[in-house]
């Protein structure tokens, strides 16, 4: 994605630090919602980061109060007037979204500063781990609407299981933040004035402290393994890791840890 391109963007921010690439949702003032155009650009941004070579770890953050509300008012009143191919190819663009933040081959860390609702909440689910304010709301929401938490669902049932999924997605209740860390849908909950630092130590320790190989070789893995049956599954665990076992990044780790050396994988 050319720089231009980047610079372009009218609802998304991407800039990179100290090895973290940040992409923000920058429409506060309409809650971060959910737009055709906004999901295009989310596209780009992670296209973009994914292929920086100045960022190890994404971090999904956002301006304003609110993380992201979900789908745009005025796009929701659009909706009504779109037929079923028109309706398949939208819900493809977000399908296409949540599959790449799934299977990115970098981190991404959801930075939850706010309510995360319907799309929004799905966004932050398909990050690989999630911070949150104790103040944050969450919540599949559609079915209050008529409407289908659809793709979300295919993700959420990997993350949590099947009891606690159709709990938020048959409800459609919000949870609070508390909630969601114990459904396993947040793994950290830290006040608003220590979110930022705490995303910013965390993104950096696994910059530092781990080999960017073998987190995207993992990530893949896990994201493989459970739609395998139980022998293929242990077959390609075992070549992943005849694999991983001759690669650079394997023969780096064991000279150090056998001479008792600590790699910054960051260099």
């Amino acid at each position: 994605m050319p720089t231009q391109e980047l610079e372009a963007l009218r609802y998304i921010r991407y800039d990179a630090q100290d090895s973290i690439g940040y992409i923000t949702l920058n429409r506060p003032d309409k809650r971060n919602a959910l737009s055709a155009d906004m999901v295009t650009e989310l596209k780009q941004a992670f296209e973009f980061a994914e292929d920086d070579e100045a960022c190890k770890v994404i971090v999904l953050r956002a301006q304003g109060d609110v993380f992201c509300a979900g789908a745009d008012l005025q796009y929701i009143q659009e909706l009504q007037g779109f037929g079923y191919t028109d309706n398949l190819a939208d819900s493809t663009h977000l399908m296409q979204l949540f599959h790449q933040v799934y299977t990115l081959k970098k981190v991404v860390i959801a930075q939850v500063q706010g309510h995360a609702l319907a799309g929004g909440c799905g966004l932050a689910t398909v990050c690989d781990f999630a911070f949150a304010v104790p103040e944050a709301k969450f919540g599949y929401t559609e079915v209050k609407i008529g409407f289908l938490p659809a793709i979300v669902s295919v993700f959420l049932l990997r993350k949590i299981g099947e009891g606690r999924t159709k709990q938020l997605l048959l409800t459609g209740d919000t949870i609070t933040a508390q909630t969601a860390l114990d459904f396993g849908l947040v793994q950290f909950l830290v006040p608003a004035s220590e979110l930022a630092d705490n995303v910013y130590r965390f993104a950096r320790r696994l910059c530092v402290e781990n080999s960017a190989q073998s987190m995207e070789a993992t990530k893949e893995m896990l994201a493989r393994l459970p739609e395998m049956p139980l022998e293929d599954s242990l077959r390609y665990a075992a070549r992943m890791n005849a694999e991983a076992r001759g690669s650079e990044d394997c023969r780096r780790g064991i000279a150090a840890f056998l001479s008792k050396q600590k790699i910054a994988w960051d260099n």
